[in-house]
């Protein structure tokens, strides 16, 4: 077995780990079920890939985001780890395929969405597995106190039944005390254990200000020579409208939403990790496994709907441990859309009932069938076609996600995909009777290895370069092939996806629990209220109410937050007038030259001391005599 810290040495290049990394390590190691509280930017999963490559097996990784998915996929194989995701934008036979290779492949690495795990097919393929770890990420989503609650995270101590010796690493960033408890009980934690950082972030100043020009601030702080910024709003008109007044003051912008086209979203998300694009002006739907060290600030024009996401938001900025600013501008009015959004946001058993019916008659899917059907998800053309709020839509479809009827995943582009189902025989057969297809064929393969044994990405662009075709000629050369059987092509997808995650159920017998609808209100009520706190309370330090909220009653003021900076100011003002009393009383006793000044006054600063200085003789209080001493005047 490789040593941890030979392991991060090969594989990450670092020499010492942060904070708490090496303990956690140990701890799934010792074969310990373990719960990491990190905070954003803390390096939470090096804790699960550092000792899942000390071991031998596959480790299981359970994450909500397929764009979070591919992000770590990528980055752990361009360092050399082999990993892979089942996510629900893969074909059956793609999936069938993926879990093939981590029974009988060499995989470290399997992302699966906990959607995935309520399936039979997956349960099974991982009984078969060599597991030496299973992690669970933004594991406060399995708790109902948590604030993204998602019922299909339960499903994830079924796992505990297949391999019931194997740890359980669970990790968040955003987790109360309630929550801390309720995802061990869950999880099924054999003991309690828990490895906690402050979340307190010394180079992170708070900034709250009620104020009627939430631009100018922005302005202000995009003209900063250094590092970039993140702007979020709730609309995705404003994205645009900000992004481009900002660009009128000179400053490099773009703006970034779910309802971008993959193509764009892509080429947005790039140029403002290259630093080409200084600010990027967005909704929520970006900067989660966005990992960018130089953001010098994030800014919210638009109040969050709880601490948990402000917080999490806020902290994607100063990840290099440099000064950084996380401000919020708000107005009265802001509270008000707050407390309409949070009772839009709990839509009736009717209208739920409404939706979930709409979306059974859009793609037609009868009572019974469906279970583990995956389908392009319009929602505008759903709205459209049953005379649909898309506001209210959007709520019934959140609820019907967290009673684990269906899963949405917000666009993700992921590129076209090919294996060949023939055998070489077959293949060369076709061929010869085929001889039309003949050099397309053979372009694939010497284009592309491995199609034969896993599904490989393609570009149709590339192959019609290398044939003298058309796009669209190549595409419908490859569905032919595929029609045949002779391979399985994938096209390339941007678009939002639907699962049912169970068969369709009757909409008249919908059931969602009034108990929990009510209990969940009663929750959603505390974290509004708890925002609302925030944003209003002047008086106590901004990093300090945060820290309160997730359970560390004993932080010190941070000393930069704005409320911080106030009562520096406020008691440096009144140490200064305290200070030229007593300059005064000292030079009615005793002229002295300037220079000798300091000492007499061993507990001020010398700043302090020639600023009062200053102002007495600017005032006329005191003045220089002949010798070029201080008098009193």
């Amino acid at each position: 077995m490789h040593s941890p810290s030979s392991i991060l040495k090969k594989y990450w290049s670092f020499e010492n780990f942060r904070p708490n990394q090496e303990e956690i390590i140990k701890s799934v190691l010792d074969g310990k079920d373990t719960l990491a509280l990190l905070p954003t930017g803390g390096g939470k999963s090096i804790c699960f890939q550092v000792p899942a490559l000390c071991s031998d097996g596959i480790c299981i990784v359970v994450s909500p985001l397929i764009a979070l998915m591919q992000d770590q996929v990528e980055n752990l194989n361009a360092r050399g780890i082999k990993a892979i995701a089942i996510t629900s934008v893969m074909s059956k036979k793609e999936v069938d395929v993926a879990f093939d290779n981590c029974v009988y492949g060499d995989l470290k690495f399997l992302y699966l969405s906990p959607e995935r795990l309520q399936t039979e097919m997956a349960r099974i393929r991982i009984s078969k597995m060599n597991v030496n770890l299973f992690a669970i990420d933004e594991a406060h989503c399995i708790s109902q106190w948590g604030y993204d609650f998602r019922p299909p995270y339960l499903q994830v101590a079924a796992l505990r039944e297949i391999h019931p010796h194997i740890p359980v690493l669970a990790l968040t960033a955003t987790a109360t005390l309630r929550v801390v408890d309720d995802i061990q009980e869950k999880l099924l934690f054999k003991k309690k254990n828990v490895f906690r950082s402050s979340f307190a972030r010394t180079n992170l100043a708070y900034t709250i200000r009620k104020t009627e020009n939430k631009i100018d601030p922005v302005v202000k702080l995009s003209s900063t020579p250094e590092g970039s910024g993140i702007v979020y709003v709730r609309s995705r008109r404003r994205t645009r409208e900000i992004s481009d007044f900002l660009k009128r003051k000179g400053i490099a912008s773009s703006f970034y939403h779910a309802g971008l086209p993959a193509a764009e979203r892509i080429t947005t998300q790039k140029e403002w990790l290259s630093g080409k694009s200084k600010v990027i002006v967005a909704t929520n739907a970006f900067g989660m496994g966005i990992d960018k060290a130089n953001v010098r600030f994030v800014a919210h024009l638009d109040l969050p709907d709880s601490p948990e996401a402000y917080f999490q938001e806020a902290g994607r900025a100063g990840r290099d441990g440099k000064l950084s600013y996380a401000a919020l501008f708000w107005q009265e009015k802001d509270i008000e859309e707050l407390e309409r959004n949070h009772k839009l946001s709990f839509p009736s058993l009717t209208e739920i009932r409404r939706a979930y019916q709409s979306i059974a008659n859009f793609f037609q899917v009868a009572i019974g069938s469906g279970n583990a059907l995956t389908l392009v998800f319009d929602q505008q053309k759903i709205c459209e076609s049953y005379k649909l709020d898309p506001a209210v839509f959007f709520h019934c479809i959140k609820f019907l996600e967290r009673e684990g009827y269906i899963a949405v995943n917000d666009a993700v582009y992921t590129p076209a995909r090919l294996k060949f189902l023939a055998n070489n025989d077959q293949l060369y057969n076709f061929q010869v009777q085929n001889p039309a297809f003949d050099k397309f064929i053979k372009t694939i393969l010497r284009s592309y290895g491995g199609l034969f044994d896993e599904y490989v990405r393609i570009r149709e662009k590339d192959i019609a370069r290398k044939t003298s075709l058309g796009d669209e000629e190549v595409k419908q050369k490859l569905f032919y092939l595929d029609k045949l059987d002779l391979l399985h092509y994938i096209p390339q997808n941007d678009k939002p996806m639907l699962t049912f995650i169970q068969p369709r159920a009757d909409a008249k017998k919908l059931f969602i629990s009034p108990e929990n609808l009510s209990e969940r209100k009663k929750i959603a009520e505390e974290r509004l209220r708890a925002m609302i706190r925030l944003v209003s309370d002047e008086r106590n330090c901004r990093q300090k109410l945060l820290l309160r909220y997730f359970g560390e009653e004993n932080s010190s003021d941070c000393g930069i937050c704005d409320v911080c900076r106030k009562k520096s100011s406020s008691g440096k003002k009144a140490g200064r007038n305290d200070l030229a009393k007593i300059i005064v009383e000292l030079l009615s006793q005793n002229p002295k030259n300037i220079r000798e000044l300091p000492a007499a006054l061993p507990s001020c600063t010398e700043e302090d001391i020639s600023f009062v200085v200053r102002q007495l003789l600017d005032s006329g209080k005191i003045k220089f005599n002949t010798k070029r001493h201080l008098v009193v005047s």
